[in-house]
């Protein structure tokens, strides 16, 4: 498995990305404190939006590193190698800290990250291509009134929101159901993620 984060260069110092990495806004509220994961690059083709880090990824500091994170990159048709390359995939999450367990699963992203973080890390990355938005609160936050009523009705209309955004549900085991029950998602949507990931990759 490769390092992470990357290099940030050219703009290792940046005082933006120090600002990130030391933030501690909502660290009161997070049982094993602060610990932004997330990885950006100037360069970067698509950005990947999700939930928050799990517990796995909060203590190795490395996202994806689980059963959800090979699920993703068999939909995407990319290696460990291409996934973890930050010039082409950067890591944003919508809450950038592992924000504890709940009942049924972890808890929601801590409300103050994303509005505080995306938009100026987003700036930074110029030639993204797409943005992928996994799971509810991701799509959520992005599509506000013109996602549907229900993450499935969201995730079959996906050609409405591209070529901005790609919309998937969470590649989480504990969907493994849902996925079940909705063999389209990656009968249909699948392939055409893919070969869309494909194409972005390829583009100078």
């Amino acid at each position: 498995m490769p390092d992470f984060p990357p290099p940030f260069s050219p703009f290792l110092d940046d005082p933006l990305l120090r600002e990130v990495k030391g933030c501690t806004v909502c660290g009161e509220a997070l049982p094993l404190g602060p610990k932004p994961i997330f990885s950006v690059h100037p360069k970067a083709k698509i950005a990947i939006i999700s939930q928050a880090p799990g517990r796995l990824a909060h203590e190795s500091g490395i996202p994806w590193d689980d059963p959800s994170g090979r699920r993703l990159r068999v939909w995407m048709g990319v290696s460990d190698e291409e996934f973890y390359d930050a010039s082409t995939f950067a890591i944003l999450p919508m809450g950038f800290c592992y924000p504890g367990k709940g009942k049924g699963g972890d808890l929601p992203p801590r409300p103050e990250c994303a509005p505080r973080w995306q938009a100026p890390l987003l700036a930074m990355m110029p030639d993204l291509r797409m943005k992928i938005l996994i799971g509810a609160w991701a799509q959520h936050h992005y599509l506000g009134k013109a996602k549907k009523k229900t993450l499935t009705e969201t995730v079959r209309s996906f050609e409405d929101y591209l070529p901005e955004y790609f919309v998937l549900p969470h590649p989480s085991p504990r969907n493994g159901i849902f996925l079940r029950k909705n063999p389209w998602i990656e009968r249909e949507i699948v392939p055409v993620f893919r070969s869309l990931i494909t194409a972005a990759k390829a583009e100078t």
